[in-house]
């Protein structure tokens, strides 16, 4: 099955499909995965230390032989580690792509080239990928509005993609990101301009990824209208937007009438915990992990607004494969739609 595009030669993949960097839900098992099927994997190592680094790099590259990422945000409210220290773990494990987002890449470029590995941004705007693009990254992913987790953009994708293709032209590929949860979004991001789809929620819902089952259950269970954007989770990373699942924990503060942190319903409720007795406080922005107990329901539950594409569970190469297939069926629809209106 014939999917390729500038991404996939950039990237040295078989198909033009990313997997996102999904915080703690990503796995070794996950990235591997992924890649193994023909797309590009990811690991998010943010919130690791550096030995969890290492041994989450070592551990992917065991399981495939094949390129996969590993993501840094660099937004310094939210990292536990230097980021000249953490991308120095990171290259010396061997990640063969780096992927930055939340920040500019520029200062990390020349280093990451130097050791013969690609660099990949993440930018809200067509003025951000043209900046990107001049300070040598490789590939841009440009994120829109309808995203999951935690959100760079106010522009939606079908509005962001042009403008970063028109500002970018031929110089690197495009990766779109944000509301793409199945073959028709993937080709109607190549039709925008893009050179390949980033996919968040539909991996978190994967077998592999490290997510509670109640989280799972949600996001089979919601549809498109069913996710908030917000920055109520701020406990960790202050003032960052991000859009997640509906609940209780936005109908209590909604019904308070909005208060600002300090003053919201039950503000230091602990409303889970870690396997360790560790707390999860109600608006923590912490990710439902398996391994936590308690009221999960209230806890921030990351979706963006493809969510109601995600019907079941799959293992990660199920999903790759029906996304290209999918892929490839809309583009041959639509191509016989432009034959016949030829003739």
């Amino acid at each position: 099955m014939a999917l390729r595009t500038p991404l996939c030669d950039a990237l040295e993949i078989e198909y033009p499909i990313v997997q996102a960097p999904i915080g703690s839900a990503t796995t070794p098992e996950l990235a591997a995965a992924v890649s193994n099927a023909g797309g590009l994997g990811q690991l998010a190592v943010t919130w690791r230390d550096l030995e969890e680094t290492r041994e989450a790099i070592r551990e992917t590259r065991e399981r495939t032989d094949r390129p996969f990422a590993v993501n840094l945000a660099l937004d310094d409210a939210t990292t536990v580690v230097d980021t000249d220290s953490h991308l120095e773990a990171v290259l010396e494990a061997g990640a063969p792509i780096v992927s930055f987002s939340f920040g500019d890449a520029a200062p990390y470029v020349d280093r990451i080239h130097d050791t013969g590995g690609t660099v990949l941004q993440t930018v809200g705007s067509a003025d951000a990928a043209r900046e990107a693009v001049e300070a040598g990254v490789d590939v841009v992913v440009t994120q829109g509005f309808e995203a999951g987790g935690h959100v760079q953009s106010e522009i939606a994708t079908t509005a962001l993609v042009p403008r970063v293709a028109d500002a970018v032209g031929d110089a690197v590929p495009i990766v779109a990101a944000g509301g793409i949860a199945d073959g028709r979004g993937v080709a109607a991001a190549l039709a925008l301009g893009a050179d390949g789809a980033w996919l968040g929620t539909r991996f978190v819902a994967c077998e592999e990824a490290n997510v509670h089952e109640t989280y799972r259950r949600r996001l089979r269970e919601s549809d498109e209208t069913d996710t908030a954007y917000t920055t109520l989770y701020d406990k960790g990373w202050p003032g960052m937007p991000h859009r997640v699942l509906e609940n209780e924990t936005l109908e209590r503060w909604r019904a308070a009438g909005e208060p600002p942190a300090g003053e919201r319903p039950g503000e230091d409720d602990v409303v889970a915990r870690t396997s360790d007795g560790g707390p999860v406080e109600r608006y923590d922005e912490t990710l439902a992990t398996p391994d936590l107990e308690g009221d999960i329901e209230s806890m921030a539950l990351y979706a963006g607004q493809s969510v109601g594409g995600v019907d079941e569970v799959q293992s990660a190469a199920a999903v790759v494969r029906e996304l290209v297939a999918e892929t490839c069926e809309t583009i041959s629809d639509l191509s016989a739609i432009a034959s016949s209106v030829d003739r």
